[in-house]
């Protein structure tokens, strides 16, 4: 069951979702809108074959670059980074998570996250976005945008997650 505006304030309000900082305008009809933080992975420049393997690690591969407010960090067609949200979310063990992109952003060929939107019950971390840009302009994005929204599902059970990414607060 997806939770919508007022089911999603009363869960706040309650404790069982955490979203720090909170703005309740981001608050919408079924999501809330999460903001771009500052911090990127930018992947390195390799002609050398990594292999994906369920020990690879990103960071091998990749560099972490930080944006200055105000300023924009350009991503050009075909290229992928790693961002991560300003919001920490903290969701109960009968509470799971979906990022999805905000259709605006998709109408430029921006694409939130490739394959990791689902948010796992009792997660407590901030979100990293896999960011890519499928069109064929230039896209500079600026942190503090509204890149993404967060869709709340109930769950039948409780869980917690307690996997490798668990604590992350950086991309």
């Amino acid at each position: 069951m997806i939770l919508t505006h007022d089911t999603i304030l009363e869960e706040i309000r309650g404790g069982n979702i955490k979203i720090e900082p909170f703005c309740e305008d981001c608050a919408g009809p079924g999501s809330v809108d999460l903001h771009l933080g500052n911090a990127f992975r930018v992947f390195k420049n390799r002609r050398k074959v990594f292999p994906v393997t369920e020990e690879a690690g990103f960071e091998e591969i990749t560099v972490v670059k930080e944006i200055k407010n105000g300023k924009s960090i350009v991503l050009k067609s075909g290229e992928t980074i790693l961002g991560i949200t300003q919001e920490r979310i903290t969701l109960a063990p009968n509470i799971a998570g979906w990022l999805e992109g905000r259709s605006r952003f998709a109408r430029l060929g921006l694409a939130i996250h490739i394959t990791s939107g689902f948010i796992q019950p009792g997660t407590d971390n901030k979100q990293v976005l896999e960011i890519s840009n499928l069109g064929r302009a230039p896209l500079a994005i600026k942190p503090g945008t509204k890149i993404c929204q967060i869709i709340f599902n109930r769950c039948e059970g409780e869980a917690r997650y307690l996997g490798r990414f668990s604590k992350q607060i950086s991309p």
